[in-house]
């Protein structure tokens, strides 16, 4: 139960700081251009915008679903890793577990507490969608998760669970590399693992971890967060990633189109101008489409992740 505990206490102390942070990421990422959801010019613009209509409670649209979900996720998913952890190396001497057997443990980890979590996810990004310049159609996450099975059942709640468990892949990179410098660490030190480690410790290793995971596996979360997007209806994950990426050849064919179009508007002809907005943000987002947020996903998620796995060591070495 201790780490169950310390899990849950960092992810909702990190949820409580940084989701304004999240809130931004989730908007960047669907922002395709298509749509008549808000358009940003940046992540600035962005929380501007938010700021001007709502204050700081825009900027914590959301959020009630993100700390149940965050807590929840973190805490059991620490429980489950350590157990399945332990259960390895019990059946094991003094050696430690291969790169496949951590990963093993976090993708096993990461797929249990998605299939328990994934209803709070889909409520979270759909209230975090809910723009400012729109009707209100939820009024909080059970009415959102309540809606959501009326007109969809049970496959409604499971919006993005696809692509979601593909990131499970996330949790096992991240707990690997952190597993693998706690324990170079502790050598270097000639210490246990066991033992307390420094708040620069921590805050390194957890940093180091999370930026390499979230770099590699970040695409997965913007096809999560389209699918779960209510502004916008997708067949499925293939649809997703066939009208996010859009063939290039697209793009070659119609260059010099745009060009010429990009004359014609200057000419202040409305038609064109409308379908100059539209054709570029066709050919401009490409592969780029899969990174979209990224940035601002790597300024929460880092001190996110500092934050949790901070507050979990700590815990654990005083529980």
């Amino acid at each position: 139960y201790k780490h169950f505990v310390a899990g849950v206490a960092g992810g909702t102390t990190a949820t409580c700081i940084l989701h304004p942070l999240d809130l931004i990421k989730i908007r960047f990422s669907v922002s395709d251009g298509l749509t008549t959801r808000p358009s940003y010019s940046s992540m600035w613009d962005l929380t501007r915008k938010v700021w001007r209509t709502n204050g700081v409670r825009g900027l914590y649209t959301g959020v009630t679903p993100n700390i149940i979900g965050a807590g929840l996720s973190w805490g059991l998913y620490f429980f489950f890793y350590n157990t399945i952890k332990s259960y390895l190396n019990s059946n094991r001497s003094s050696e430690p577990l291969t790169i496949s057997q951590y990963i093993g443990c976090g993708v096993a980890s990461g797929s249990i507490v998605l299939a328990i979590t994934n209803p709070v996810w889909v409520a979270k990004t759909r209230l975090c969608l809910q723009y400012e310049t729109q009707n209100k159609v939820y009024r909080g996450m059970s009415h959102t998760i309540i809606d959501l099975y009326k007109k969809d059942g049970v496959k409604g709640l499971y919006k993005g669970f696809v692509p979601g468990l593909f990131g499970t892949s996330h949790g096992a990179i991240q707990f690997l590399v952190y597993e693998k410098l706690k324990i170079w660490n502790a050598k270097r030190k000639g210490k246990s693992v066991e033992d307390k480690m420094a708040t620069f410790d921590v805050l390194a290793m957890s940093a180091v971890s999370k930026l390499v995971a979230a770099s590699a596996t970040y695409p997965y979360q913007v096809v999560r967060s389209r699918l779960q997007d209510q502004n916008r209806v997708y067949i499925g994950v293939t649809d997703v990633v066939k009208t996010t990426f859009r063939c290039p050849v697209y793009y070659e064919t119609n260059e010099k189109f745009l060009s010429n179009l990009s004359k014609i508007q200057t000419i202040t002809n409305p038609l064109a101008t409308i379908m100059y907005n539209h054709m570029d943000s066709l050919i401009n987002e490409s592969w780029r489409g899969f990174y979209k947020g990224l940035s601002a996903n790597l300024v929460r998620v880092t001190p996110a992740c500092c934050i949790t796995f901070y507050t979990y060591e700590m815990l654990m070495y005083y529980l």
